[in-house]
C-alpha cells in the first residue's frame, strides 16, 4: 500500500514522507526558521550589468544580488525594434537601474546568489502556466504514447490567454478538458494578481511566495495510487483538507487521516531508520555489495563496490549483477537526497559491451519515475558515467545540520 506521511510535530522541522508498504522512495524536509525561496517571485531592479558575463546582478531584497543571465531574459525584456534576436547583447537589453519581474530558480549556494529567471512559471495540479512564453503548448516529457496524443488533442482546445503558454503534467492525464480548464483559470488569475502586485509596490520586494511544502507536496505527488494521507498535527491536517476542498480533490478526502498513535510517526511506520541511513557515505546492497556517495563543490561522485558480493559464477557476471543491483539503488539516493548537479558514477569495470548497454538501459528506465530533469551520458572507457540531475528543493545534506558529524562516523 503507498502512503503519504505527514510528520508536523516537530519544531524546527516538517517532514513529508511517501513509502510503499515499509520502503521509502521520496522524502520531502524543510526547516521551519529557514526561508525557502526557490519559485519566489520578486520585482527586482538591475544593480549592474556585467557584459563579460553576458549577465545582470539584480536586487530583489535579499543580502546578496541575484544572477541574471541573458538566456534567462524574456523577449518581452527586448527592444521592440529587433529584427535578430540572437546576436543581442545584455547591455542593449537591460539597463542599470531598470525595474523586472523575477523568480528564483535555484537557491543562494556558498558564495553564489541565486539564480533568476524572467521566464515565470507558476504550477498548478494539472498544469503549468509560462505567462512569458507565447504560444507554447508543452506536454511533460514523462507522457508517452497514446496520452500523449489525446493531450496534444485537449491542448488545442483550451482557451490560453494571447502571449501565454502552457505545460500539461503527469498528473494532467486523463483528466477533463473542463478539469484542466479551471486550473488554468485559476493560474491566469493568480498571474494577473501578481502583476497588479508588481505595478503597485517598489522595486526591490517580493510579490509572490511559493506554496509551503505541504501544499507543494500535495500539488506534486498526490496520485491516485496514494491510498492513505496520514498527519500527525492536527492543524496541517485541516490545511490540507482545506487545499483538497479548494482543487476539487474530494476523491483524497476520504484518504487523509489523523495519527494519534504513541509512538512517533516515522517510527510506526519503520522509515526512521531508512532517513538516518541517508546521511551516511556508504549504502549497502542486498548482495553484500556497496555504493559509496562523496560531496564535492564541483560535482558527487558515486563509488560502486562489489565487497562481499558474489552474484555471479564469474568476475564479469558478479560486475555486472552487481552495477544492475546498484543502478536502482542510486536512482532512489538521487530522488530521496535530492542530489542535484553534475554526477559521476564509478561502475565496476565490465568488459562485456552489451553489459556496459544493459546498465545504461537499466539507468534510463529507473530514473524515469524521478521527478527532476535528469541527463544521462554513457560509460566511458574508463568505467564512468556522467550524469546531470535537476535539484528540487534543498538537498537533504544541507537540511541536516548533522551531516558532517554522521559522515565522520561512517
Amino acid at each position: 500500500m503507498r502512503r503519504m506521511l505527514i510528520n508536523a510535530i516537530e519544531i524546527k522541522k516538517l517532514r513529508i514522507a511517501l513509502i510503499d508498504g515499509q520502503q521509502l522512495y521520496d522524502l520531502n524536509v524543510e526547516n521551519i526558521d529557514k526561508k525557502q525561496r526557490k519559485s519566489n517571485i520578486y520585482k527586482g531592479k538591475i544593480v549592474r550589468i556585467e557584459p563579460s558575463l553576458e549577465a545582470a546582478f539584480v536586487d530583489y531584497g535579499e543580502k546578496k544580488n541575484g544572477f541574471l543571465p541573458l538566456k534567462e531574459i524574456s523577449r518581452n525584456y527586448f527592444p521592440n525594434n529587433c529584427s535578430n534576436y540572437r546576436h543581442l547583447h545584455i547591455k542593449n537589453i537591460l539597463k542599470e537601474g531598470q525595474e523586472c519581474i523575477v523568480q528564483i530558480d535555484k537557491e543562494e549556494r556558498g558564495t553564489k546568489g541565486a539564480l533568476l529567471t524572467t521566464f515565470i512559471s507558476l504550477a498548478g495540479n494539472y498544469l503549468v502556466l509560462m505567462p512569458n512564453c507565447p504560444h507554447l503548448e508543452g506536454i511533460s516529457r514523462k507522457i508517452e504514447g497514446i496520452d500523449r496524443f489525446h493531450l496534444k488533442k485537449i491542448i488545442s482546445m483550451l482557451m490560453v490567454p494571447e502571449n501565454m503558454g502552457i505545460i500539461i503534467r503527469t498528473s494532467g492525464v486523463g483528466r477533463s478538458i473542463e478539469t484542466l480548464q479551471l486550473d488554468l483559470n485559476f493560474r491566469v488569475k493568480n498571474w494577473y494578481t501578481i502583476k497588479k502586485s508588481a505595478e503597485i509596490n517598489t522595486a526591490p520586494c517580493l510579490i509572490h511566495k511559493e506554496s509551503n511544502i505541504v501544499i507543494r507536496t500535495l500539488r506534486d505527488y498526490l496520485k491516485k495510487d496514494i491510498q492513505e494521507i496520514i498527519v500527525d498535527n492536527p492543524e496541517i491536517l485541516e490545511l490540507a483538507r482545506d487545499y483538497m476542498f479548494n482543487m476539487n480533490c474530494s476523491y483524497f478526502e476520504k484518504k487523509i487521516k489523523l495519527y494519534t498513535g504513541s509512538d512517533p510517526l516515522f517510527s510506526y511506520y519503520k522509515i526512521e531508520s531508512q532517513i538516518n541511513a541517508l546521511l551516511r557515505r556508504i549504502v549497502k546492497l542486498p548482495s553484500g555489495g556497496s555504493i559509496i556517495i562523496d560531496y564535492t563543490e564541483a560535482l558527487t561522485a558515486i563509488d560502486i563496490n562489489s565487497s562481499q558480493s558474489t552474484k555471479g559464477v564469474n568476475i564479469e557476471e558478479t560486475a555486472f549483477n552487481t552495477n544492475y543491483e546498484a543502478v536502482r539503488e542510486i536512482a532512489r539516493q538521487l530522488r530521496l537526497r535530492d542530489l542535484g548537479g553534475l554526477i559521476v558514477i564509478d561502475f565496476i569495470d565490465m568488459s562485456v559491451l552489451k553489459h556496459q548497454k544493459m546498465i545504461e538501459l537499466h539507468l534510463h528506465q529507473v530514473l524515469q519515475k524521478d521527478r527532476a530533469r535528469v541527463q544521462v551520458g554513457s560509460i566511458s572507457q574508463f568505467g564512468l558515467l556522467e550524469m546531470s540531475r535537476q535539484c528540487l528543493g534543498s538537498p537533504l545534506k544541507k537540511i541536516n545540520h548533522n551531516y558532517l558529524f554522521e559522515m565522520q562516523k561512517c
